[in-house]
């Protein structure tokens, strides 16, 4: 396979820019995580029964050369696990039997039998998913959502004091200012960034269909709560769930998916703004030697960055919604609707990198354009009119609004010079006339940030 015959863009046209996600979400990533759950629970398992099974503690001798098989963890590796799966035709079978091979290379053939002992293959697959997803998040996904928070928050400050019509409904309104704006979209991004990073990982391991049965009735002795619980924690780094089917809950992953869902439709929001700031004129963009905008048009220089982004995001949060929607829903204790769909996992992270890619790199392109912001203040006087008439009610006049609305709602254009003129008509104090007439479209701003 190569860029030309991928069915998907991820893994063609933009493959280059989710590359990362491949050591996270691909069969072959899956495979080794499955391989690192699976040794690393034989490990916890020799050291809590090697007082009554004393052959393990030759598991816990060689626990570091286990480890090594998903440290060095190769193409080789994962495509003999696929051999073996043709036969059983079964993923984490062959994963079991792959792990007996090696053990026999270890001399451990007496304890290989419990290499997935007790466990359901959904003890290992709802260990790994989570585990992958939350290796992504802090390595690749956080990290990106992060550097573009700094640039937003960087622009922000950058503009902040450089004013700027606003428009409500479309229509002039009083003035704010740019890094203001752009600010609007660096707090809500860091706000939900910082929810998204509190979301627990959670998974489940209890099991067939998640009460510990076959350990139970092994070994009665031992509190497989408790050990559970602390090997999920403890060797993994995540959460268990306490009261399961045979498949995790899905609960708190929907969570995460609900999360960067709103993490993206936040960011479609800033496409559609920046855009039209483009259209606008208040921003023109860096000019690449050789770039075309359009194929018949020479003048075009496309806002295609966040066109992009916007795209990508759309595919992103549709398909974080279905999992959202999806995977907490299973008849009785299992049905397998979740294992084809939870596959796909990793597909919204990639649009959404590809997404973070080309916001970035639109933001990069942006050029101000003061001159097109001071024209359009300059051209709507009439937006001053909310701070003269609330200036008036702060010193009793009355019925400022109704004199505003009259002057501003004529067909008549609103300019400077008919500001003036009627703050002249007021009866008055002269200082609050002076204090009037100091009002203009472009220091009518508020707080800059």
């Amino acid at each position: 396979m190569n860029s030309l015959n991928a069915i998907s863009p991820i893994d063609g046209r933009y493959r280059s820019k989710c590359e990362p996600l491949a050591q996270y979400f691909s069969e072959g990533a899956l495979i080794k995580y499955r391989i690192r759950v699976e040794v690393e629970y034989i490990i916890a398992l020799a050291a809590q029964l090697a007082p009554q099974r004393p052959g393990l503690a030759d598991v816990s001798a060689h626990a570091e050369q286990l480890r090594d098989i998903y440290r060095n963890f190769t193409d080789d590796d994962a495509l003999r696990i696929k051999d073996i799966e043709k036969v059983t035709n079964h993923d984490v079978k062959a994963v079991e039997y792959f792990l007996k091979e090696r053990f026999d290379a270890l001399g451990l053939e007496a304890v290989k039998e419990f290499i997935h002992f007790g466990l359901t293959s959904q003890d290992i697959n709802n260990t790994s998913v989570p585990l992958s997803m939350k290796d992504c998040s802090s390595e690749v996904l956080v990290p990106a959502y992060r550097s573009l928070l700094s640039r937003l928050q960087a622009l922000a400050a950058e503009w902040r004091d450089i004013p700027m019509l606003a428009h409500t409904h479309g229509q002039p309104a009083s003035p704010t200012t740019l890094g203001k704006e752009i600010g609007v979209f660096a707090y809500r991004l860091e706000r939900q960034l910082d929810e998204l990073e509190r979301l627990p990982f959670t998974a489940k391991f209890g099991g067939a269909t998640g009460n510990f049965n076959a350990h139970l009735a092994a070994f009665p002795e031992v509190d497989w709560r408790r050990f559970g619980n602390d090997f999920v924690q403890n060797h993994l780094g995540l959460e268990r769930q306490q009261l399961t089917t045979q498949i995790e809950n899905y609960d708190m992953m929907a969570a995460w998916f609900d999360a960067c869902k709103r993490i993206g439709v936040i960011l479609v929001d800033l496409c559609r703004d920046v855009w039209s700031y483009v259209s606008m004129e208040y921003f023109k963009q860096r000019i690449k030697a050789g770039e075309v905008g359009s194929s018949a048009m020479p003048h075009k220089v496309n806002p295609i960055d966040f066109e992009n982004a916007e795209g990508n995001l759309g595919l992103a949060g549709a398909i974080f919604e279905h999992l959202s929607h999806k995977l907490p829903v299973s008849r009785l204790q299992r049905d397998l609707t979740d294992s084809t769909v939870s596959r796909n996992i990793g597909v919204p992270l990639a649009h959404t990198l590809i997404a973070l890619a080309s916001l970035e790199k639109g933001l990069g392109k942006l050029l101000l354009n003061e001159s097109a912001l001071q024209r359009d203040l300059e051209n709507n006087w009439a937006v001053v009119a909310e701070g003269i008439q609330t200036i008036l009610r702060s010193i009793g006049y009355p019925n400022p609004y109704e004199a505003l609305k009259q002057l501003t709602r004529t067909n008549e254009k609103v300019t400077a010079e008919t500001i003036a003129a009627f703050v002249e008509t007021l009866d008055v104090e002269p200082a609050v006339k002076t204090r009037l007439k100091q009002l203009t479209p472009h220091n009518y701003i508020g707080y800059s940030l």
